[in-house]
């Protein structure tokens, strides 16, 4: 039996580093919500969000080798480019909105950029383990 793309090489790198995204975005969206909301509640929720989106993108990563799954991977990997491009875009342009950093304030900067790089490198390697699987129906 053949073993899973997210169990091997780049594939096992991608759901760790979506996994350790959720947590990190996750944590830090709890904690400061749950303890000082008011300075940046926006930019709060945006974490709180994007931990969200990471969960999913883990779930994907490890479940890619069947086609629904490995279609829904491409839909959250480009949501997740557009929502990095939007959100770091705003926090440039309108940065009174993000008085404290959020995961894709700034390009994911934060995180050393990982947030911008890793839905293109997640989108490269399902391009790189194989057309998706069609589903009986």
């Amino acid at each position: 039996m053949p073993e899973s793309a997210a169990r091997v090489g780049p594939g096992r790198v991608l759901a760790l580093t979506y996994g350790f995204l959720t947590v990190a975005a996750g944590a830090r969206s709890i904690v400061q919500l749950a303890t000082r909301p008011e300075p940046a509640l926006f930019a709060y929720c945006l974490s709180a969000f994007a931990a969200c989106v990471y969960a999913v993108g883990t779930a994907l990563v490890i479940q890619a080798d069947h086609g629904r799954h490995r279609r829904l991977a491409v839909v959250a990997c480009c949501a997740e480019i557009v929502g990095v491009i939007a959100v770091g875009a705003l926090s440039l342009a309108i940065p009174r909105w993000f008085p404290d950093a959020t995961v894709w304030s700034q390009f994911g900067q934060g995180y050393g950029n990982v947030p911008a790089i890793l839905p293109v490198l997640a989108l490269w390697w399902q391009s790189k383990t194989g057309p998706a699987q069609t589903e009986p129906t």
